[in-house]
């Protein structure tokens, strides 16, 4: 049986350089710009314009990958398109306490695997997570597949992709958000964990879990407690005992 080209037939791309110059300019929410190495046509100058000063996940690759990608004419240029709007952490976070709410979110720290995070994301809108961060590099992004997985959910919560996930972590801090990283390397048992304070429950990748970097800016790291010889979980069963110790201690 030939195995399915990933990229082949995929809804979640436009291709062209005037097709993504038109998204960008609509501001239609495009997960990456995959651009042919070394091209200089005229047209590509009006795409560099149009891309300046605006922060978009920028990849410069071979002809040959973007002719796996798009069978059709697509010009050097493909860029690969969100099915759902992302949205901006802050105004959810002041609507949460406006309301008197304890708020609930989820950052993915480098997470790759789509159906991985359609998986984390249905768990997350099933235990009342308020929103899903996601950075904008080194990170899955949303894209039918994932909403598929999801069972839609991803329809449902928040999404919020950003630039700096140590700007936003700090940001979260200041305004009364307690950061708690999921890792093997915590001392304490999530179910010593006060969750029902505000908090940001932190994830890592598949690889190698949470970053130092974002560990070392966690107020708390907490461990899994397990019996077995095997040394960790998958990343989505990992998040999913998180949030429901995190939905237990808040239904009590």
């Amino acid at each position: 049986m030939q195995r399915r080209n990933r990229y082949q037939e995929d809804e979640d791309i436009i291709y062209g350089v005037r097709a993504v110059i038109e998204a960008i300019r609509s501001q239609r929410p495009i997960n990456k710009i995959f651009i042919q190495r070394g091209m200089q046509k005229e047209l590509f100058y009006e795409l560099k314009e149009e891309l300046a000063n605006k922060k978009y996940h920028l990849q410069f690759v071979p002809i040959h990958k973007l002719n796996r990608m798009c069978k059709k004419n697509h010009q050097g240029v493909i860029a690969q398109v969100s099915p759902v709007e992302y949205v901006s952490i802050e105004p959810i976070l002041e609507g949460l306490y406006e309301e008197g709410e304890a708020p609930l979110f989820l950052i993915l720290d480098r997470l790759t695997d789509v159906r991985n995070f359609g998986a984390i994301a249905r768990t997350a809108e099933c235990t009342g997570v308020n929103a899903i961060i996601i950075p904008q590099k080194d990170s899955v992004s949303i894209t039918s597949d994932a909403v598929k997985t999801s069972a839609g959910a991803l329809n449902r919560i928040p999404v919020s992709k950003v630039a700096d996930l140590s700007s936003t972590i700090h940001y979260l801090k200041e305004s009364g958000i307690q950061i708690v990283s999921s890792t093997e390397k915590g001392s304490k048992p999530i179910y010593e964990v006060d969750l029902t304070v505000p908090t940001a429950i932190v994830m890592g990748s598949e690889e190698d879990g949470v970053s130092n970097k974002i560990l070392a800016e966690s107020d708390v790291k907490a461990k899994i407690p397990m019996s077995g010889t095997i040394a960790s979980l998958n990343v989505s069963v990992s998040a999913g005992i998180m949030m429901y110790e995190t939905s237990r201690q808040r239904m009590e």
